[in-house]
């Protein structure tokens, strides 16, 4: 709501019948060519301009890059802080701010948008005065939502299209705001809260569509991936992350992996019984569009529950990466790279879309760091598995991943089904938050680089028996300890013993060889989104709270700035006034900042990261702050 206006009252949307679906999609595809484009071409436009950021990732390819060079590896030495704005809550602040003009707006100016954790309060500031111009609250359930809410309760930021401002709330409502005014013009439930589904994503504009997922794996929720309609809110289709063909938007004959048909009831064949009707699969994340194949890309996560015993099979297509057409949501085509999820290694983390040469092709490619530990490049026009290498030395659940069936290669005393429920596993790398969580990581078309923000963290893995699934309630049946991988892979040859205690690095990646370039250790796991720039510039922030800029071609310190607390939030860079300034949000939580911000102290809470982590108390406290640097 805005302040001091009345709350409308929101209903669950209806589903709609495959057939229905049907009719529907073709009448968009025949009919909705000119919103389409409309829609689509100011977006485009926008993203041209490096001195806004319009996109969660800054365009549609998830390059997290920008254009400006203002700030350089010559001088960021002398970066300043030029202004700062609390969001007024104390949680875990992922995500970053978007800025537009006043041509996108009808503002009189630059206005940058930025959002916070639960309650999901939306803040419009004129970049000239740093006036607040209008802010939105949202009336959600505290007691039935934050509950229900896995792993903090973060929010990862708002989309922009058609003038208007998309906020995806935690309780299941997407909200699309007048970014003018902050007057709400529509609004729709995704989910209900009340079974365990809820919302943490960022959504996403993609030609005349909205899109955003579904969490709750933890809670037993089939989850999917909704589209809906920019103009109005009406849904246009939801693709489920398993079931049968119909519910997922399959074609048996068309939709293929690794080149071959994926064939009828992919999914049916791959669960015991009914258990794929509770089989999770949350999707959530930071999700590209290729406008050449009119293509989506985004990945599913963990299979339910976290007791791999009682759910034999595949589990598809959990742990999988899509490729989806944006007009009807068929998808294209599918690979899964977790089969039969043992450690809730999420294949949510985010696809960044480069034309690259790999092997010595040119190839229209998809790289991915998936929590699972390996790094992965496929051609994104097919699914092809070209590159699976492993971007953390710890990393030792799998030896290789299978190039043919592209299949990891388990080590069975790691396989926390192998050595069945009850049983603590020990020592397997990475944990459960993956070498990588959601913290994006950027590419730089300068450097031909990725730069990848990772956890180097292992565990121990207990499958608990027992525990029936209720709608709304915990469904996890697992029991986890996390500590740092120095501890079980010592890997001297990246300065690593079994004496080093650090729990993250920031490292560069060769997509092409598969390869780690260089890599810099930090205290704790980089949980932040990564920026690179024209100017050869890498910035990050890290759990402790400091904002680093390094080299982009060497990994060298340049500069670094204590903030109010822990980040977890995106850099992102904008340009305002012939100065170019670089933002991001402190605020200690997520997964792995929990503890702190949960309150909680049992080593094995917060799903295992507790123990892991109790040590981040004595460096950073809660906060919410975005905090804005400039050359002086």
């Amino acid at each position: 709501m805005i302040l001091n206006k009345k709350v409308c009252k929101e209903e669950v949307m209806r589903t709609s019948s495959f057939k229905r679906w049907l009719i529907a999609a073709a009448s968009l595809v025949a009919f909705a060519g000119t919103a389409q484009v409309q829609a689509n071409e100011g977006l485009e436009k926008l993203m041209k301009d490096p001195n806004y950021w319009v996109t969660p990732s800054g365009d549609y390819w998830n390059w997290r890059y920008s254009k400006l060079d203002q700030i350089n590896n010559t001088n960021a030495q002398k970066l300043q802080a030029a202004w700062t704005f609390s969001t007024g809550v104390l949680r875990g602040h992922e995500g970053g701010p978007l800025v537009l003009p006043a041509s996108a707006t009808g503002l009189k100016g630059d206005t940058l948008f930025i959002h916070a954790a639960f309650p999901n309060n939306v803040f419009a500031i004129d970049l000239d005065t740093l006036e607040v111009l209008w802010e939105y609250v949202p009336v959600q359930d505290y007691d039935q939502t934050v509950p229900v809410m896995c792993c903090d309760t973060v929010n990862r930021g708002l989309a922009f299209g058609d003038g208007k401002i998309i906020l995806q709330q935690a309780d299941t409502t997407l909200v699309a705001l007048n970014a003018k005014t902050g007057e709400k013009v529509w609004s729709v439930k995704n989910g209900d809260p009340k079974l365990g589904q809820t919302n943490t994503n960022a959504p996403h504009v993609m030609k005349d569509k909205v899109i955003t997922g579904m969490s709750g794996a933890e809670f037993g929720v089939r989850c999917w991936i909704n589209a809906y309609n920019l103009k109005d809110g009406k849904r246009a289709w939801r693709a489920y992350s398993m079931g049968p063909d119909a519910d997922m938007l399959v074609d048996p004959d068309k939709t293929t992996s690794l080149g071959q048909p994926i064939g009828k009831d992919s999914s049916l064949k791959t669960w015991k019984g009914d258990q794929w009707k509770i089989g999770g699969g949350s999707v959530w994340g930071w999700w590209p569009y290729d406008k050449e194949r009119n293509a989506l890309y985004y990945g599913t996560g963990n299979p339910s529950t976290w007791n791999p015993v009682v759910r034999p099979g595949d589990n598809k297509w959990s742990m999988s990466i899509w490729s989806r057409d944006v007009d009807t949501g068929m998808a294209h085509w599918v690979y899964q790279m977790t089969p039969h999820d043992e450690w809730d290694y999420d294949g949510i983390n985010e696809m960044i879309l480069a034309d690259m040469k790999v092997k010595g092709q040119d190839t229209k490619a998809l790289v991915h760091f998936d929590r699972n530990g390996f790094g992965y490049t496929l051609d994104r026009t097919n699914g092809a598995l070209l590159v699976a290498e492993k971007y953390d030395p710890a990393v030792n659940w799998a030896t290789h991943v299978d190039m043919k069936t592209g299949r990891p290669q388990v080590v069975p005393k790691y396989s926390t089904h192998h050595n069945g429920e009850d049983v603590n596993s020990t020592n397997i790398c990475p944990a459960a938050l993956g070498s990588k969580d959601q913290q994006p990581a950027a590419y730089s078309p300068k450097t031909g680089l990725f730069y990848v923000p990772t956890n180097h963290v292992c565990m121990n893995y207990e499958p608990v028996s027992g525990g029936e699934y209720v709608a709304g309630q915990p469904y996890v049946n697992a029991v986890l300890s996390m500590f740092p991988a120095g501890r079980v892979s010592p890997g001297a040859e990246f300065g690593n013993n079994a004496d080093n205690n650090n729990l993250g690095n920031f490292i560069a990646w060769d997509a092409d060889k598969g390869k780690i370039v260089w890599s810099i250790p930090e205290r704790f796991s980089v949980w932040s989104g990564a920026l690179a720039t024209a100017g050869d510039v890498v910035f990050y922030g890290t759990l402790e709270g400091y904002l680093k800029a390094i080299d982009s071609k060497t990994g060298k310190l340049l500069w670094k700035f204590k903030t109010p607390s822990g980040i977890i939030g995106n850099v992102n860079t904008w340009g305002h006034g012939g100065k170019q300034y670089v933002g991001v949000l402190s605020g200690v939580g997520g997964w792995a900042g929990i503890g702190m911000a949960a309150g909680l102290i049992n080593a094995t809470d917060g799903l295992g990261a507790v123990g892991a982590y109790k040590g981040l108390s004595s460096y950073t406290r809660l906060g919410g702050v975005l905090s804005v640097f400039s050359l002086p």
